[in-house]
């Protein structure tokens, strides 16, 4: 703790310094977590009640959306009192919890995603082993996979920052605890540390990205000899995900693999996968998804028909 004993709180400096336009942005973004809520509850809520849940991509999917619902929550809450607040203040201990909190949602949301590109891999390239190499047994162990890997990755983000000094400006140029732009905040030499923080962040997800492509690209060169409906029947598929993929990783890619530097938006760029994705995701996997609009109907009459009785 003698680290940072000049320090006992941070204050962020937000997205913008207008107060006027932070009054308008807290009513927007109060409406985009209400939305993030309702849209990611009910994909959770018709999967689990349906015989959606017995087939791995919606038992994924039903995943995806609770790290939605738990990542935002770790950030959105606070950026919408800081909004409307005149000081945005956070202690130290609070701001290394959410350090750890996000980082850690973040690490498991992106290995379901990975899971869920080899599950519309193996359906789609190797349909007939499908049911045997995707049984429950298996996607519970990448679901565990997924919450191993992305805890080591943030204890070592967050080991790494509870080393470093804080112990002059506390003036976080950001809306929620991150590590580059708490970085900046550190009275000595951080180049090594900021290189192992790329390392841990950035370069995993542009190696992560790289195979997630070129696994999407392997699906798209296995489809050209399928029949005209299976094959829109797979793109119709792969393209949610893709989407999916693309509006997560394009940001988070931008913003942890480029080296600090004040010309950097990262912050404005992070609310793409801290508010706009999770507020997409249940859209994307809805809107064109007949399966699901379909368990939806069953599901929700099926509660309302009950809340009669």
């Amino acid at each position: 703790m003698e680290n940072h004993k000049n320090v006992t709180e941070f204050i962020f400096m937000g997205l913008w310094e207008n107060r006027q336009i932070e009054l308008l942005f807290f009513l927007l973004f109060l409406l985009c977590y209400l939305a993030v809520l309702m849209g990611n509850s009910v994909i959770l809520v018709t999967i689990t009640c349906s015989h959606l849940i017995e087939q791995p991509m919606y038992y994924f999917l039903c995943h995806l959306s609770l790290m939605d619902l738990c990542y935002t929550s770790t950030v959105i809450p606070r950026l919408i009192r800081d909004l409307a607040a005149t000081r945005k203040n956070i202690s130290y201990n609070e701001c290394m919890t959410q350090l750890f909190t996000a980082h850690l949602l973040a690490g498991v949301e992106i290995f379901i995603l990975v899971s869920m590109a080899l599950d519309r891999y193996v359906a789609i390239v190797k349909p007939l082993h499908y049911m045997v190499i995707m049984r429950r047994k298996r996607c519970d162990m990448l679901i565990v996979t997924a919450w191993i890997v992305g805890f080591w990755h943030s204890i070592a983000l967050l080991l790494m920052v509870l080393s470093l000094p804080f112990c002059g400006p506390n003036h976080i140029n950001h809306y929620f605890c991150d590590v580059k732009p708490l970085l900046k905040l550190v009275c000595k030499d951080v180049h090594v540390v900021s290189v192992l923080a790329m390392a841990n962040s950035g370069m995993v997800l542009v190696a992560i990205f790289t195979v997630l492509l070129a696994s999407y690209i392997l699906i798209l060169y296995s489809l050209r000899t399928r029949s005209s409906a299976g094959l829109l029947k797979a793109l119709s598929t792969c393209s949610s995900h893709i989407m999916v993929v693309v509006l997560f990783f394009g940001p988070c890619i931008y913003t942890y693999a480029l080296p600090a530097g004040s010309e950097n938006k990262d912050k404005e760029i992070s609310v793409f996968y801290t508010v706009l994705a999770p507020m997409l995701n249940p859209l994307i996997y809805t809107l064109r998804n007949s399966e699901m609009k379909s368990a939806m109907h069953k599901v929700w009459s099926w509660l309302s028909n009950s809340e009669l009785k």
